[in-house]
């Protein structure tokens, strides 16, 4: 099962698991596709394990990590082994082929990282992501660029993270970048303040470049307190290039169980000094969703949308099964309205954990970690907009059928031209690669 950050969650995962299994299947919502199913090569030299969605570029092709797999055995561990890939999906006569642009850790104590996340282009074409391991024994994190050239693509690590400085730790999340070419990312735990034990209570960082080098600056390390710690991956720039994100606990510590529930923030810029807002502290109150296991997004009048991985509606062993909240502005103040409560039916998702995504009519999609038709594998949702009242359509339950994926990652679904809906699931798929609930796919959903 993939890792889970907190206790907390930890909780709401056996809840769902155990608590959410159901046998019917609903009518089919929507159309899904696998578009590939990873270690369908020998050794899983083409990948195994995805932690990360995938993106397009202006071709149409798809590209992705996986967490496992690869050329390269130097990581070890239960099958498949090896330390990650980025891939590339070429589509043709309706067949996607994949394509390994690079294999993590070529050599002993893996210089280049291992264990890549999400991707994102810079305005040259090049390749930019996170891994969850550096280049330096007790590195805990790195940030790597691929170039293409002459048809072939270099890796190079830009930033490797040492705790002991005071940097950051475990950047499980994609980059985003400003007008300027610098680059933004959280880590989810290290930093300057030791509140939160050695290990940090999680950083966000900006990555500068200059004559060709790259530089890091912490721009905020949080702390046990009201504003938050541990944030989720995932960030946004507003257009006054201010940041949003959000974070697994804290806030009110005074609330689940004592870590707080997370919160949604602001990072102000004043003239390069960085300032934190926090603009919603989440409550357990039965209403409310808690812990945030993504970042937020913005509509084209200026919400926020994100998702909570609990709270909501009493179920899933009364701590809730998760949340779609909105926070509106006015008058400097923001205020947080629940569109959608998820529910143990037999039908709807538990535990989203991925950032939404609007399509071009205002509808949103997600996913959810656990929940659907078929107990706990969960589901890709749509929320529409009807006479000022938000309904969910699950589009598609994933089904242990030996063939669907099992467990959407946690990252945002992308959409093409014609509004299908591409993603990835950390399972299912191929099951003859060693594990046997399968070393998960790339998936297009038709609405």
């Amino acid at each position: 099962m993939p890792k889970k950050k907190n206790l907390l969650l930890f909780v709401v995962t056996c809840v769902v698991v155990f608590g959410a299994l159901a046998t019917a299947s609903p009518a089919s919502a929507a159309s899904e596709k696998v578009l590939y199913s990873f270690c369908s090569a020998n050794n899983c030299v083409d990948g195994a394990s995805p932690a990360a969605g995938v993106i397009f570029d202006s071709a149409g092709h798809l590209y992705g990590t996986t967490q496992g797999g690869g050329t390269n055995m130097f990581c070890g561990g239960p099958p498949p082994v090896g330390c990650g890939n980025v891939f590339e999906l070429l589509p043709s006569n309706g067949k996607w082929t994949e394509k390994v642009l690079y294999s993590f850790c070529p050599s002993d104590n893996c210089p280049d990282g291992v264990n890549p996340n999400g991707l994102v282009f810079d305005n040259a074409g090049n390749l930019y992501g996170t891994t969850t391991n550096g280049e330096a024994p007790g590195s805990t994190g790195s940030v790597f660029e691929l170039v293409h050239s002459n048809s072939k693509w270099t890796e190079k690590v830009v930033h490797d993270f040492k705790p002991y400085v005071g940097d950051g730790t475990l950047p499980y999340g994609s980059l985003i970048f400003d007008a300027a070419g610098n680059a933004y990312g959280t880590t989810y735990a290290g930093g300057t303040e030791s509140s939160c034990g050695s290990g940090g209570c999680g950083t966000v960082f900006e990555l500068v470049r200059s004559n060709g080098k790259w530089t890091e600056k912490v721009l905020h390390s949080f702390n046990l307190d009201s504003g938050g710690y541990y944030p989720s991956p995932g960030l946004v720039l507003d257009k006054a290039g201010n940041l949003y994100g959000a974070t697994i606990l804290g806030g009110d510590l005074h609330s689940c169980s004592g870590v707080g529930c997370g919160v949604v923030f602001e990072l102000i810029n004043k003239n390069g000094a960085w300032a934190e807002k926090v603009l919603h502290t989440f409550q357990q109150n039965g209403k409310d969703g808690i812990s945030p296991q993504s970042g937020v997004i913005f509509d084209e009048a200026g919400n926020l949308y994100g998702t909570t991985g609990a709270g909501g509606s009493a179920d899933c062993g009364g701590l809730g099964c998760g949340t779609v909240f909105e926070l509106t502005r006015s008058n400097g103040k923001w205020t947080e309205k629940i569109l959608h409560s998820f529910h143990k039916n037999g039908q709807d998702g538990t535990d989203p954990q991925a950032q939404l995504v609007f399509d071009k009519a205002g509808n949103i999609y997600g996913t959810t970690f656990f929940g659907g038709a078929y107990g706990y594998y969960g589901i890709v949702f749509e929320l529409s907009l009807k006479n000022g009242k938000w309904t969910e359509k699950v589009l598609h339950s994933f089904n242990p059928n030996g063939h669907d994926g099992n467990f959407p990652t946690n990252s945002p679904l992308v959409l093409d031209k014609a509004g299908n809906l591409y993603g990835t699931t950390y399972w299912g798929g191929n099951t003859n690669c060693g594990n046997p609930n399968g070393c998960g796919m790339v998936f297009e959903i038709t609405p």
